[in-house]
């Protein structure tokens, strides 16, 4: 949300060219409210504007601006500004800053910096994508065995601005292995002169470098932690990961289960930046697989052609059959998708999954199956035998939808796909083709056509 008292003051200001009022309008204000109203501004007005601030001020305001931005950004800077931003930066903002960057531009803007800071940010960007390695922090509290409290406060003390979080603070041995954590208040209300070693406690968890993102976020929801170390192979501590940095993970699984369910390639940036192209190609792929694959519930209606004929009142119900069946499959898949994707349930609970959304595709199958009997006999006036084929194929396809909703989803997990790709759209394509068939062959039976 953006502060449009900032953004229409700034605007104002800079019609009028003032940049000293602009200066001192931009610096008590929140990073976030400076972000969001600049990263709008033109390229010219955005670097005129961000060289206004002070060095402090100006890194918070840049890891705060949308990733395009920051990129544009940092390109358009001169060599030393670019220096001050990156050095200046928690090492984890600027490996996710580098990672999606040309290789050129980047070795150019390494090539800047100290090298220390440029080691630093190379390790991160060796993980693994969506790893924890890739994710860490590297400036946390790292506390050696043997120190007092005494002795730890003021090594805190010393290096406070170096820390990206003071909830908890690690204790390493002589080979940076992880033997425990000491809170802060665990600090604050001890003895001076007590050893650490006697007032830490073990980690109860702990995260590998190269696991997946997803589990990491599975331990923070689990145990609702803010802060847990990162070690190597070896065991060795070398990072942690904030509840910060969990909420974006979050952000970004969530955004893109729901455009794979919608049938649309994931991209990682925001509606408003992507350009029409982009947004084509996100799109086009599934939809050509999509209408290639209707071409199956066509080819069952020529099959069926000369039945239609002969009872053409048939072809009247064909929509309302597809679309209800579609919904009713795509309530099913989006229920399991969620579900499996908080761990709610897993593979083997497939068939009291299957048992449960049965026992509710009856019901809301008759529920329907009843009404649309009624519904047709008032309102269409079609005959009773007509109804009826209708209306028991719309019993059996709502069932046939419900349990093809909840099993695809749980297979595609098992064998290693994204069961966010079975949702509604494949599915809906799927259900289709099974109530064509269901239908017309109801029909046969019924009225012998």
């Amino acid at each position: 949300m953006k502060n449009e008292k900032l953004e229409e003051k700034l605007k104002e200001l800079l019609e009028e060219k003032d940049y000293s009022q602009i200066k001192n309008l931009l610096f008590d204000e929140n990073e976030y409210d400076i972000a969001s109203v600049i990263e709008d501004l033109p390229t010219d007005e955005l670097i005129r504007v961000f060289r206004l601030l002070n060095k402090d001020l100006a890194v918070d305001v840049f890891v705060n601006l949308d990733d395009e931005v920051q990129k544009e950004l940092i390109s358009s800077l001169t060599k030393k500004e670019s220096k001050e931003i990156i050095e200046n930066m928690f090492t984890d903002d600027a490996a996710d800053l580098f990672d999606e960057m040309p290789a050129m531009l980047v070795t150019s803007l390494l090539s800047n910096v100290d090298k220390e800071t440029r080691n630093d940010i190379n390790k991160l960007l060796k993980y693994p994508e969506n790893s924890a390695g890739s994710l860490m922090a590297i400036e946390y509290i790292h506390l050696k065995k043997g120190l007092t409290i005494k002795d730890s406060i003021a090594r805190i003390r010393n290096q406070a601005e170096d820390f990206v979080s003071y909830d908890s603070c690690f204790v390493t041995d002589e080979k940076r292995k992880l033997l425990g954590k000491v809170s802060v208040k665990d600090l604050l209300v001890n003895d001076p002169e007590t050893l650490i070693d006697d007032i830490m406690e073990e980690c109860e968890h702990k995260i590998n470098t190269l696991m997946d993102q997803e589990e990491v976020v599975n331990i923070f929801q689990d145990y609702d932690y803010s802060t847990l170390p990162v070690v190597d192979l070896e065991d060795r501590l070398v990072g942690i990961i904030t509840v910060d940095d969990v909420i974006d993970i979050m952000e970004e699984e969530a955004t893109e289960d729901i455009e794979k369910m919608a049938a649309i390639v994931p991209t990682e940036k925001a509606y408003d930046k992507t350009t029409v192209w982009e947004t084509f190609k996100a799109r086009i792929p599934w939809l050509l697989l999509l209408m290639i694959s209707a071409t199956f519930t066509g080819k069952i209606i020529q099959n069926f052609e000369s039945q239609l004929a002969t009872c053409a009142i048939l072809t009247a119900f064909i929509p309302m059959l597809m679309d209800t069946g579609g919904n009713a499959g795509g309530q099913s898949s989006v229920s399991i998708i969620r579900a499996l994707s908080l761990n709610d349930i897993e593979f083997k609970d497939i068939f009291k999954v299957v048992f449960k959304e049965a026992g509710v595709a009856i019901l809301c199958a008759v529920v329907l199956g009843i009404c649309n009997f009624v519904k047709i006999l008032l309102i269409d006036k079609v005959s009773v035998a007509i109804a009826a084929c209708v209306c028991i194929t719309l019993v059996i396809t709502v069932i046939i939808a419900k349990i093809i909703g909840c099993t695809l989803p749980m297979l595609a997990k098992k064998i290693g796909f994204d069961p966010a790709v079975m949702a509604s759209p494949f599915i809906t394509t799927l259900v289709d083709a099974c109530s064509l068939l269901v239908y017309f062959r109801v029909a046969t039976i019924i009225l012998g056509i």
